[in-house]
């Protein structure tokens, strides 16, 4: 176990406590100690952490981060140092760096996140494990740290950094837990952070309930099924719809998902951050571009006769006139005798209109009856004879499997699969 230690009050409580117990545990434990370049103190804490280490007979690394002060310095350090951590704890062949967050930590990252505003998940506040990573002290006050170190005899330094008032932690760590617990009548440091670890077992026990949700509600275009999201609880709604967004890097904050569930109850668009959209139309709700770069018309593909085949330009569909129906994963309409050759493959045209029992209706109709997502209609080809006719919208209308007694096939094969592979096989 790599132990982190800064020098301060309860990382050199995690080192005395851990050096006691080593032994019976039978644990390796090494120590890192971390400049990250921001004060003239921190070399000589270093310093005194390795002495602290020596005496404890505990091997001591010491690591300069080199950090510049600036916009962002606490989330550059944090990050700095995490990422130290694990290269040293790899280096060193040990299984998970130990960091010395306590139960005051975890009182004082509730109440901030419960300030700026916060959903379960943020309740859940500083993990007391994951890959790698373990927080022994979590369960622990500042105060009983302190009592620890007092009896031990130990000395211990403090980051006058940790003391700034400009910083928000420190404002609630001097100002506001304080206040609460003289209101409450008593500590209530260990109560919010006992909160926090039920907040953990129930979010992650609504994490896995929504995964699965989301698996099963997946489509093969990668929308989700609206009539399905809809009928979730709202807890698992609300976390679908987040993990949706979080696949192309939008914003997943409060207004982001009251848009979007709004969205989703309505059938509707929601604007997402990054130059996405959330659309809820069609019977799916996926996120898309919202302004597209438009895509050139994709060319016509004229079949003349049995054995014509080819690509219609833009759309990854090919096509091919067999004396067989299709083989699984291509669909085919028959051909009879009287069918009007040629055959044209292309891309829907303003007026087209397609005959059906009660008469005709315009192709965009039944393109919206048969739930197409809007962004994709202008690539869905469509088959027409001589005279303009439309046949058949491969894939959608009508169905796959034709009845009776035909010439010719029509295989359409649609992009992923391929009629050269399937000829082959």
């Amino acid at each position: 176990m790599l132990l982190a230690v800064s020098g301060g009050a309860d990382s050199v409580a995690l080192l005395v406590g851990t050096a006691d117990v080593a032994s019976e545990l039978r644990l390796r434990v090494e120590v890192a100690t971390l400049d990250h370049g921001l004060r003239r103190e921190a070399a000589d804490e270093a310093r005194s952490v390795t002495v602290l280490a020596a005496a404890k007979g505990l091997p001591c690394h010491v690591q300069s981060l080199g950090l510049r002060a600036g916009p962002g310095v606490e989330a550059r350090a944090r990050e700095a140092r995490y990422a130290a951590l694990e290269a040293l704890r790899r280096e060193r062949g040990l299984d998970a760096v130990a960091t010395a967050h306590t139960a005051s930590d975890q009182a004082e990252t509730l109440l901030m996140r419960l300030s700026r505003g916060t959903a379960l998940r943020g309740a859940v506040g500083i993990q007391e494990a994951r890959a790698g990573l373990v927080r022994p002290l979590l369960e622990r006050t500042r105060a009983d740290i302190e009592a620890f170190l007092a009896e031990q005899g130990v000395a211990y330094v403090t980051d006058p950094m940790n003391a700034d008032p400009v910083h928000f932690r420190t404002r609630v760590r001097k100002d506001v837990l304080p206040a609460l617990s003289r209101a409450a009548g008593f500590a209530v440091a260990p109560r919010l952070a006992a909160f926090a670890r039920v907040a953990a077992e129930d979010e992650a026990l609504l994490s896995s309930l929504a995964d699965a949700a989301f698996d099963r509600l997946r489509l093969e275009d990668g929308a989700l099924d609206a009539v399905g999201v809809r009928a979730l609880e709202p807890a698992l709604r609300r976390r679908v719809l987040a993990r949706l967004v979080a696949e192309v890097d939008a914003a997943v904050d409060e207004a982001t998902l009251a848009r979007v569930q709004r969205a989703v109850a309505d059938g509707a668009t929601a604007t997402l951050g990054r130059g996405y959209l959330l659309r809820a139309t069609s019977g799916r709700v996926r996120c898309v571009r919202q302004t597209p770069a438009p895509a050139p018309a994709p060319g016509a593909l004229r079949l003349e006769r049995a054995g014509a085949r080819g690509a219609l330009e833009g759309t990854g569909w090919e096509f091919s006139v067999e004396p067989s129906r299709p083989p699984a994963g291509v669909y085919g309409l028959g051909l009879g005798e009287g069918t009007r050759w040629p055959l044209t493959v292309r891309t829907r045209r303003p007026g087209d209109r397609v005959r059906m029992n009660g008469g005709q209706r315009k192709l965009q109709d039944v393109l919206v009856d048969l739930r197409v997502p809007a962004e994709v209609r202008a690539t869905r080809p469509v088959v027409t004879d001589a005279e303009g006719q439309v046949l058949w919208l491969p894939g959608l209308w009508p169905p796959t499997a034709s009845h009776g007694a035909f010439r010719a096939f029509l295989w359409a094969a649609p992009p992923g699969s391929s009629i050269q592979r399937t000829a082959a096989l």
